[in-house]
């Protein structure tokens, strides 16, 4: 019987997750680009500091390491930006915003489960992971990170890059950048993220003569073009081009990016 729950389980928390589709919110399709001020994320910066380790083509995690004090003041920063009212800022600073406080609550999330081997163990029953959830209230409507991510900044901003950008806690996840979003440096830290992933074997695995991709270009393809232009794509940032696209497979590594 435990058996047979077990499998129901599982096949139930697979068929709830699939890619969520770009499907605008046109409440936040709305900025103020006559106001010249920034969003402070120096709380956010203060904890990848302390907390992000290198290792290898993986920025992990210090969960474990994470201190009381650190952790209220994580929370504390997550409950400033729902205070903020991000449609008074330009689109520039709007985007920061909504990419680090996705980060910042999932790191959380992460945080008020562990220790956890995945994220996708959180949610309920026959939940594949958190995404569905809410999780922040922003001028007074509530949020899920599926909200966040494929409600507001794929449909309304349209660049691919922003899946290097939202971090899902995840070995085969695009790196958590070691620098908080600002309207500043947000183009910077974007080209940054997709050249470290592409050029990873978690994005791009070239071996035995056989293409693995991250399971993010299949699941989003629709945000890449067609495979040509996928391609296209990946080479703009590959140091060696991308070879035997004849039978492409893909795959994803949902372990937790902890520090062992």
């Amino acid at each position: 019987m435990k058996q047979l729950l077990l499998i129901v389980s599982l096949l139930f928390s697979t068929l709830a997750w699939s890619a969520p589709k770009s499907e605008l919110w046109p409440y936040w399709k709305q900025s103020n680009e006559a106001n010249p001020t920034q969003v402070s994320h120096q709380d956010w910066q203060q904890f990848l500091d302390s907390y992000l380790v290198k290792q290898s083509q993986h920025t992990l995690v210090h969960y474990q390491a994470v201190s009381t004090e650190d952790k209220a003041k994580l929370e504390q920063y997550i409950k400033l930006l729902e205070q903020v009212n991000p449609l008074d800022y330009s689109k520039a600073e709007q985007y920061a915003y909504w990419v680090n406080l996705y980060n910042a609550v999932t790191v959380d999330l992460i945080l008020n489960a562990y220790p956890i081997k995945s994220i996708t163990k959180l949610g309920g029953l026959f939940s594949f992971g958190p995404w569905g959830d809410d999780v922040v209230v922003v001028n007074g409507k509530s949020l899920t990170l599926n909200d966040i991510e494929h409600r507001i900044l794929r449909p309304i901003w349209q660049d691919p890059r922003t899946h290097y950008a939202v971090n899902c806690a995840s070995l085969g996840c695009p790196n958590l950048q070691s620098e908080a979003f600002t309207s500043d440096n947000t183009e910077i830290l974007l080209e940054q993220a997709a050249t470290e992933y592409i050029n990873s074997n978690k994005g791009v695995l070239i071996e035995n003569n056989k293409l693995q991709l991250s399971s993010i270009y299949e699941w989003f393809a629709v945000d890449f073009g067609t495979e040509k232009q996928l391609i296209q794509h990946l080479d703009q940032y590959r140091t060696k081009p991308v070879t035997n696209t004849n039978k492409i497979s893909y795959d994803y590594d949902w372990s937790l990016n902890q520090v062992d």
